[in-house]
């Protein structure tokens, strides 16, 4: 399944991507609805490249016919994303905890100024292999990850005004 989320900052593009880079910030994240408690695992910086590791848990609802064949528990997986600062341009793969065979995302994340605000536009593939409900995982997943957005970006506001 290919997915768009678009979001709106309204603050400079240099803020914004310092912010999402930031691991305050990334606390910050853990009060947001069906991504559970983001975890830093590792960030490093090398020149204009900024790697790092953050897993998270898909908390949001799962209908009985996916909770059949998939232990909600087990749906965590590891965001291993590259960005570049140069080309305000970030990579990510999904690395599943559990479910390896049966679940791959992969897609980009690119800022770009708009007005005097920053667009941020993710797009991505997601697939997940589970006869009978694979298509009803990943419409919760990209649902989850749609509403996470919007959050981040109530939550993007509030950082932003509180960092000054």
């Amino acid at each position: 399944m290919r997915f768009r989320i678009q979001q709106r900052f309204d603050a400079p593009l240099a803020r914004v991507e310092a912010a999402l880079l930031d691991p305050a910030f990334l606390d910050r994240l853990a009060t947001l609805p069906k991504l559970g408690r983001p975890v830093l695992l590792d960030q490093q910086v090398d020149g204009d490249v900024v790697r790092r590791q953050v897993r998270y848990a898909f908390t949001g609802h799962l209908s009985s016919a996916v909770t059949a064949v998939v232990d909600p528990a087990k749906l965590t997986w590891v965001e291993d994303s590259s960005s570049d600062l140069a080309s305000h341009r970030t990579t990510f793969r999904i690395v599943p905890d559990h479910y390896r065979d049966r679940l791959e995302a992969s897609g980009t994340f690119v800022l770009q100024t708009e007005g005097e605000g920053t667009r941020r536009v993710a797009d991505g593939e997601l697939r997940v292999r589970f006869p009978l409900v694979g298509s009803k995982v990943e419409r919760a997943i990209v649902s989850g990850l749609q509403d996470h957005a919007t959050a981040e970006e109530v939550a993007m506001r509030e950082w932003l005004a509180s960092e000054g």
